[in-house]
Parts: structure tokens; C-alpha cells; sequence
């Protein structure tokens, strides 16, 4: 028999880095949530048959969805990271850190 958990939010206060993180998470998951049915969009397109110009052109959509919501997740990991930085040079290796990976995936 197989057990189940049940999830349990925790707000928490305005204002704080967790208040935002949990912010950003959502808009993130909510976008790709919107991709995802973007994506179920195409598949059906491209079943049924539809001219390559309107594929390409919901491909291009999806495309672009996707960029929005790595920057948008890229954004909240540098802001992230200053409001939780100790120290300058900290704030400065953290945002570092967030510009490769940006040089890396982008």
C-alpha cells in the first residue's frame, strides 16, 4: 500500500529572501506550466497535419516563453544572492556566480 504525504505551505514574512524566492517560484512554475500546454499545442499541430509556418511560428512562441522564464529564475538568483550576502566581496563572488552560469546556458 503505498503512503501518501500531504504538502504543506509555509508563508513567509513579506518582504524577507524566502518571501521572495517562494514569489519567484511560482511565477517560474506558472510560466512553465503555460509552456508546457504550449508544448501539447505543437505536438497537436503537428498531429493534425497544420502548415510548417504556423508550427515554426508556436515553436518561436514556446521558444521565447522558455528564455522569459530562465532569465526570470536567472534574475531572482542574483537578487537572491545580494540580499543574503554578508559582505561585499561575498555580493560580489555570488553575483559572479551567476554570470557564468548565464555565459553557460544562455
Amino acid at each position: 500500500m503505498a503512503s501518501t504525504t500531504a504538502k504543506t505551505k509555509t508563508t513567509a514574512p513579506e518582504g524577507t529572501p524566502a518571501a521572495f524566492r517562494a514569489e519567484h517560484q511560482r511565477d517560474v512554475v506558472n510560466r512553465l506550466k503555460r509552456i508546457e500546454g504550449q508544448v501539447r499545442g505543437l505536438i497537436e499541430m503537428v498531429e493534425s497535419g497544420r502548415p510548417c509556418e504556423d508550427v515554426a511560428q508556436q515553436m518561436s512562441a514556446a521558444r521565447k516563453a522558455m528564455d522569459k522564464a530562465f532569465y526570470r529564475m536567472m534574475a531572482c538568483s542574483v537578487m537572491e544572492a545580494v540580499s543574503v550576502s554578508e559582505s561585499e566581496d561575498q555580493t560580489l563572488r555570488e553575483v559572479e556566480r551567476s554570470t557564468r552560469i548565464l555565459e553557460k546556458y544562455a
